[in-house]
């Protein structure tokens, strides 16, 4: 079947397994619809199908008003084959062409610019800028929605440089201000005491599996879980905050409240939170591939909609890595906790949070590298060498040789960490799985992985790795639900 038929059945049925997979522009209307707009369904010979919102909008049709495409979940950067791609919609969700240009976008890729315009056009549709500008308006369509922030902060905060440029992009695009706009809303996030917004996905999504993952492994101080919630500590542009993620499964959306986060940082830890909750991840294609290997397969059917759970921050992350090396996942939750309360910045829960949730553990930032990179880490209960291991990484990161930036190939970020003294095989495939969000790491070596896939037969690393190549490009997922599946997992 081509995939215009395909296109065409999902949007007649509205299967809301290709929601945010591609949109419908409507030639008679001039506007662009998510494929399960409840509106009456307009004739096949009236619709053209783009890859992404950007396509649509740059072939001139506008955001329809009723299925709101900037709430469509996930993203485009799973179409196609592309790496170079993948990895550069990822750096312009970070914003990386608010500040700069297409040109350094390319470098930072390793590509030429042309190449890379040539690249966006063939799979998504749209350049570069496109998606970059449809991306800041449609963040800025769900702050006017989902909060009641003024229109001169909504516009800081989506990255517009002033309220006229504001404005007149709101009423190019969709025919009216942002305010008009906001008179029709009947979305709003209700919150007297945080800035909270919806964060779309596509089902299924197993909260409870992605919830128990943090649980176990949450740093003391830095990170806590309650009945519903993720919590964790954060510092950007220098200004310490919280974050806190619940679950709401009536509308398909975790709920993202920020805490002391001032206005101009909101769209970056917005993006960071998504990519942290694996919100975007293609569930029916990884499930299509995973579930051809049938022990995976009955996995899957106990864990549907298996999420990779990403990091706030990589070297964070690459610190709790090797303080998990060879023993219980307990105990290097515990020597992470040390660290930060000896190690890491005092900062007091926001009284907007104790307000609404009462007490928390919420005390310390995690260390920075400078911080790490000349501590003891004495007296704590870690061994010489993984203390050593800790600051060498530290020193790395400060001068610039280890960086946890997106557009570098995770391939090569594995190998050079893997070149440095206390950092294996297992350390390198786990940060690139969850720091730098590579659908295709694999910890082949890890005990867990190896249990949960043998069973009651004893297999060794290669034997796994042979198995899981069947798995590609979606790994990190195998590795996921092996996880999952074994006793006490904590999700």
């Amino acid at each position: 079947m081509q995939q215009h038929d395909i296109y065409e059945r999902a949007r007649l049925s509205r299967d809301a397994r290709f929601d945010g997979r591609f949109f419908v522009g409507v030639k008679t209307t001039g506007i662009y619809c998510r494929p399960i707009c409840p509106a009456v369904a307009p004739k096949t010979e009236n619709v053209t199908f783009y890859p992404s919102a950007a396509a649509a909008s740059e072939a001139g049709y506008r955001p329809c008003l009723r299925c709101r495409p900037e709430c469509a979940p996930g993203t485009p950067a799973w179409n196609g084959t592309s790496t170079t791609v993948q990895r550069g919609l990822r750096l312009i969700a970070g914003g990386a062409l608010d500040d700069g240009s297409i040109e350094q976008l390319a470098d930072r890729l390793g590509v030429t610019s042309r190449h890379l315009r040539r690249l966006f056009t063939a799979h998504l549709g749209a350049s570069p800028l496109a998606v970059a500008h449809t991306q800041r308006l449609h963040f800025a369509k769900r702050l006017i929605d989902q909060t009641r922030l003024p229109m001169a902060h909504i516009a800081t905060a989506a990255g517009y440089g002033s309220v006229r440029r504001f404005n007149d992009a709101f009423r190019r695009t969709y025919g009216r201000t942002p305010r008009e706009l906001r008179r029709t809303s009947d979305d709003a996030f209700d919150s007297n005491t945080a800035l909270a917004v919806r964060l779309g996905y596509s089902r299924p999504f197993d909260w409870e599996a992605m919830l128990g993952f943090f649980a176990a492994r949450a740093t003391p101080g830095v990170e806590q879980v309650t009945a519903n919630t993720y919590l964790r500590t954060i510092i950007i542009n220098g200004q310490p905050g919280v974050i806190e993620c619940g679950h709401d499964d009536k509308r398909d959306s975790v709920s993202l409240l920020l805490h002391g986060i001032e206005t101009p940082q909101i769209f970056h830890v917005v993006q960071r939170a998504r990519e942290m909750l694996d919100l975007d991840a293609p569930v029916t294609e990884i499930q299509g591939v995973l579930a051809a290997d049938k022990k995976l397969q009955g996995i899957a059917r106990r864990f549907p909609g298996v999420r990779v759970p990403g990091a706030w921050d990589g070297f964070e992350l690459t610190v709790r890595a090797i303080l998990g090396q060879q023993v219980s996942v307990k105990a290097a939750t515990t020597l992470a906790g040390r660290i930060a309360s000896r190690y890491g910045a005092k900062v007091v829960t926001p009284a907007s949070l104790v307000a609404r949730a009462g007490a928390l553990d919420l005390g310390h930032l995690f260390p920075t590298p400078e911080k790490l990179a000349r501590a003891r880490l004495n007296n704590m209960g870690l061994v010489t060498s993984r203390a050593e291991t800790i600051r060498r990484v530290a020193r790395a990161v400060v001068n610039g040789e280890i960086s946890f930036d997106n557009a570098q190939d995770p391939r090569e970020f594995c190998q050079r960490l893997i070149t440095m003294r206390g950092i294996g095989e297992w350390t390198a495939e786990y940060v690139a799985m969850r720091a730098l969000k590579y659908p295709d790491a694999f910890p082949a070596s890890d005990l867990g992985l190896i249990k949960a896939m043998g069973g009651a037969e004893v297999i060794s690393p290669a034997q796994l790795k042979k198995r899981a190549e069947s798995w590609r490009p979606w790994r990190s997922y195998a590795a996921l639900l092996l996880w999952n599946s074994l006793p006490g997992s904590g999700g």
